[in-house]
């Protein structure tokens, strides 16, 4: 498909600056640019490609002033990172939906499935499943018993969705991710035996959400592990048995959340950071990378380090030990310094 300047300005509530009947059939990077395509400048850094860029149209911001003559046209908008979003999600939307029941596949007959469905081979839908409106389910995903999914979510392959768990509407799970397996309860005998803990909840996930490839979300022991609206998961990704994630929280890469912890509303974990259980963060706190909470944050709270701690202490610790070796040093020149005086005395 091909859109012109004029048409893509119009979408994006932008203004053309060049040739608006100028035509692009894919997007590419700035700095790696291809003719005929549209691209965008959202970081600074990367002003200097768009004075030698192919790419035919580019995003930029409505400042936004060149400095040298430029071969391309120009959309302007108020936030070309969000531009950016909003013309992929419209450019993934315009591509034909699958729909269709592919075969093989197998849907229990106690099962209900909505309209326009897609259904790929070697999936399976247990018994008194309940698939809503525009779902797709790529192949081999495995849907348990009793499981809902709702409209406009999307399973990729091998997604896999123990029985009884909730899934909400406009959501995506991405290919391997594993919802509803037992949460880690086991009970020590005497000795060294350890008795298993039956999982009897299951998993909540609202509407509006995103989960990672090879991310695994636990079912709770009893009741339910509960992921909330607008909430995004990267990939491999932990999420224990008991967990409460709010609204709008957002998780990156390796993070481990261990049981029975609640995370409050639009709160930030950078990558292969951790939490102990049965703790609460709170509303708007931040939490970066590598780092682990042991113990219950206040909201807003800005933490970092191992454990963790207020992001501006750390930071002095940080400075401290980097600059161990040199105090060390002058430690030891003082102490010769110090004997040296005393032979002399």
């Amino acid at each position: 498909m091909e859109f012109s300047a004029k048409d893509i300005a119009a979408l994006l509530n932008g203004t053309v600056d060049g040739n608006s009947s100028v035509r692009v059939s894919n997007i590419s990077k700035i700095d790696q640019p291809i003719p005929g395509t549209l691209s965008f400048l959202s970081n600074p850094a990367y002003t200097k490609y768009i004075y030698k860029t192919s790419a035919s149209i580019v995003i930029v911001s409505r400042d936004f002033k060149p400095e040298s003559p430029l071969t391309c046209t120009l959309i302007r908008v108020d936030d070309p990172y969000a531009a950016l979003a909003k013309l992929l999600d419209f450019y993934v939307k315009s591509k034909p939906a699958k729909i269709g029941i592919e075969q093989p596949s197998y849907i229990h007959s106690s099962a209900t499935t909505g309209t326009e469905i897609y259904v790929g081979a070697f999936a399976y839908i247990g018994e008194n499943a309940h698939i809503g409106n525009h779902v797709k389910i790529y192949p081999h995903v495995y849907i348990g018993d009793n499981v809902k999914i709702g409209d406009y979510t999307v399973l990729y392959s091998g997604v896999k969705i123990y029985a009884d768990c909730v899934i909400g509407a406009n959501g995506i799970i991405h290919s391997g991710a594993v919802i509803g397996a037992d949460g880690f309860g086991f009970a020590p005998n005497q000795g060294a035996a350890y008795s298993k803990i039956e999982q009897i909840g299951n998993v909540v996930i609202e509407d509006n959400v995103e989960i990672g490839a090879n991310t695994t979300i636990d079912r709770a022991t009893m009741g339910s592990t509960f992921i909330r609206n607008g909430v995004k998961l990267d990939n491999l990704i932990q999420i224990a048995h008991n967990v409460e994630l709010g609204d709008n929280t957002v998780i990156a890469a390796q993070t481990g959340i261990a049981g029975s912890v609640i995370i409050g509303k639009n709160c930030l974990f950078g990558g292969q950071a951790s939490s102990s259980g049965h703790i609460t963060i709170g509303d708007g706190s931040k939490v970066g990378p590598k780092s682990g909470v042991l113990s219950s944050l206040k909201p807003n709270s800005v933490v970092l380090g191992t454990p963790a701690e207020d992001f501006k202490t750390t930071m002095k610790v940080y400075s401290i030990i980097r600059n161990l070796p040199k105090l060390r040093d002058e430690i030891i020149e003082l102490q010769k310094k110090i004997k040296s005086n005393e032979t002399n005395e």
